[in-house]
């Protein structure tokens, strides 16, 4: 039987994916990322997470690589921990935005991602890593352009809450979700995990028939969708299982280092 070859890159999605609930890199799984590079393949971890949250991750991998952050919005050099590119959502369509959900959902409240730094409005409940984080508060998060709007709403489904905000305002960004909370992130229009995968292959040359990713929610669906080969972790949500080619073990027994080092061994 003749042996494929192995993939030219790997992309993986960070958060209940590539890292434990706890939010650690396991050895196991730090070994199996040294593979990818040791085969001179690219490896690259494209997250929702903005690059502040990214010093843990960064100091696993030994500092190697990009990141795709913010769901598609920024480019990360963990090397040199700076942003190489950026896909803002511009002031007017924020406030097109803001003022269509407010009008149409109630008890909604907002924060941004910027590329350097997160503001909140006082009512925004944050989550784990923000609440240990020094943030700002505002009166208003459409003052200047962002990487990243978020809406909360403190009862809804978020399933439901996603198809309500892309009925409303789904043609001036791209929203989208990664936890279970309702919480939905929005970037700019056109800008996905996919987008901004696809275009650093086409940097490397890398088709995505050479690609394969790793993913557990619904932000990743576009990445899944480019890359050739696909791959869920077992705890992933319903709607990620059900398209993916296959599925591996869950984040916390080590699902994607299991692929990799089938892939790479």
């Amino acid at each position: 039987m003749q042996t494929l070859p192995a993939p030219r890159l790997v992309a993986t999605d960070l958060d209940g994916t590539a890292l434990r609930t706890d939010g650690t890199v396991s050895p196991r799984t730090v070994a199996a990322f040294g593979k990818v590079e040791e085969s001179g393949a690219v490896l690259v971890f494209v997250t929702g997470r903005p690059p502040r949250w990214m010093g843990g991750v960064a100091g696993a991998v030994r500092h190697h690589g990009l990141a795709i952050c913010a769901n598609g919005a920024l480019i990360y050099d963990l090397h040199t921990e700076r942003i190489v590119e950026s896909h803002l959502i511009d002031v007017d369509v924020l406030e097109e935005v803001v003022a269509q959900l407010r009008a149409n959902v109630s008890d909604l409240v907002f924060s941004v991602e910027y590329e350097a730094g997160f503001a909140h409005e006082s009512d925004f409940r944050l989550g784990g890593l923000d609440r240990a984080a020094a943030t700002a508060r505002v009166d208003s998060v459409t003052a200047r352009p962002c990487a990243k709007l978020l809406a909360l709403h403190p009862a809804m489904d978020v399933d439901e809450l996603q198809a309500t905000v892309h009925e409303l305002v789904g043609h001036l960004v791209n929203p989208t979700h990664s936890s279970r909370r309702g919480l939905i992130e929005m970037s700019a229009q056109g800008v996905t995990k996919a987008t901004a995968l696809a275009a650093l292959a086409g940097e490397h040359e890398i088709k995505s028939s050479q690609a394969v990713a790793f993913g557990d929610m619904p932000n990743d669906l576009p990445m899944l969708s480019w890359a050739g080969t696909s791959y869920a972790v077992a705890n992933a949500h319903p709607d990620v299982l059900a398209a993916v080619d296959h599925v591996t073990a869950t984040n916390d027994d080590d699902g994607v280092a299991r692929v990799i080092e089938d892939l790479y061994g």
